[in-house]
């Protein structure tokens, strides 16, 4: 059997026409090219799962990296704040814990006060004719018994005040002032730190 189809127009009468071969139709309308086998589009399905796979994969590790490095930033970021917080805490009872050492040194020993006393002399002008001294009234007694020969020898002068808290002081003279009570001292120290911790504790 001829695999030619011949046109009804074209047979002569001595020929004779037959049915055509549908299987040969089929291969020349996909161009010559066999269509694959089942086992072949299970290879080709397997294939492209696993390069889906390999993809998704690699997309999905990518994706799971930039979290990891998201959170490990919100964790450092977290741990700095917290850190901060923490030292600031430590800070703020430091001062506490300082300031209610120095209310019991003051106390316990308030011949502290006569190093104030000569810093805050040290800190003016050799002449200082007519300067006051101002004190507690308890401080003014110790003072005039340890340093008040030195003090009228050098034409100072003691004024007593009870607003002024044991272990302070106050010194007037006719240009300048100076303000070495323990609330201002401590307000000084505090705000060079950075804080606001009152120097009065309340009972």
């Amino acid at each position: 059997m001829s695999d030619v189809v011949t046109a009804p127009e074209k047979l002569t009468a001595w020929q004779r026409w037959e049915l055509p071969n549908f299987e040969a139709g089929a291969l020349a309308s996909t161009g010559g090219v066999a269509l694959p086998t089942a086992s072949q589009l299970e290879e080709i399905e397997k294939l492209a799962r696993d390069e889906g796979y390999r993809n998704g994969y690699a997309e999905g590790m990518q994706k799971a990296l930039q979290e990891n490095q998201r959170l490990a930033a919100l964790i450092d970021a977290l741990s700095k704040q917290a850190d901060e917080q923490v030292a600031q805490e430590l800070l703020g009872l430091s001062l506490d814990i300082a300031r209610q050492m120095l209310h019991q040194a003051l106390k316990v020993n308030p011949e502290l006060l006569l190093g104030v006393v000569r810093e805050a002399i040290g800190t003016l002008p050799h002449f200082n004719q007519g300067a006051h001294l101002v004190l507690h009234p308890d401080d003014a007694a110790l003072v005039r018994e340890r340093m008040g020969e030195q003090l009228t020898h050098s034409g100072w002068k003691i004024f007593e005040d009870d607003r002024i808290e044991r272990g302070g002081a106050r010194i007037e003279t006719a240009n300048s002032q100076i303000d070495a009570t323990l609330e201002s001292r401590w307000d000084r120290v505090v705000a060079a730190l950075g804080q606001d911790t009152k120097w009065l504790i309340q009972e």
